[in-house]
């Protein structure tokens, strides 16, 4: 933890705009963090999606599980190599993973009920681009 950001993330558990930003953007799920924690507890590791799926345990489906794969790799978080993924230290996103670990360990009732409120929002979101408005 190097960077003036990781610092200021790691002190400030109390799931600032930033992190929250980061949430609504890569977990969609409490499954999802798991999934990202398991890659960013052993760095040097790589998983198949089937070993990953493994890893968390039966009733994930690896449709969602993909899914969850392809957003990490696209906002940098992992690697794809040879039909593996790893995680990517050297992502922007290291300081929000840092915190998702903290508060997965600290806080994890909390971090549940963020993970899902900015996901309902997201849903609220869209029904009200729907609502006709009175004039």
């Amino acid at each position: 933890m190097s960077s003036e950001k990781e610092r200021t993330w790691l002190e400030d558990i109390e799931f600032s705009d930033p992190f929250c930003r980061f949430i609504k953007s890569a977990i969609p799920e409490m499954e999802a963090a798991e999934l990202l924690l398991l890659f960013q507890n052993r760095p040097d590791a790589s998983y198949s999606i089937d070993e990953a799926v493994a890893k968390l345990g039966p009733g994930i489906a690896v449709s969602k599980i993909s899914d969850y794969l392809r957003v990490f790799q696209t906002l940098g978080l992992l690697r794809f190599e040879e039909g593996r993924f790893r995680y990517n230290p050297e992502s922007e996103h290291g300081a929000a993973v840092s915190v998702l670990e903290k508060a997965y360990s600290q806080r994890p009732v909390t971090l549940l009920r963020i993970i899902y409120a900015l996901r309902d929002s997201k849903i609220q979101s869209f029904a009200d681009a729907f609502k006709l408005r009175k004039s």
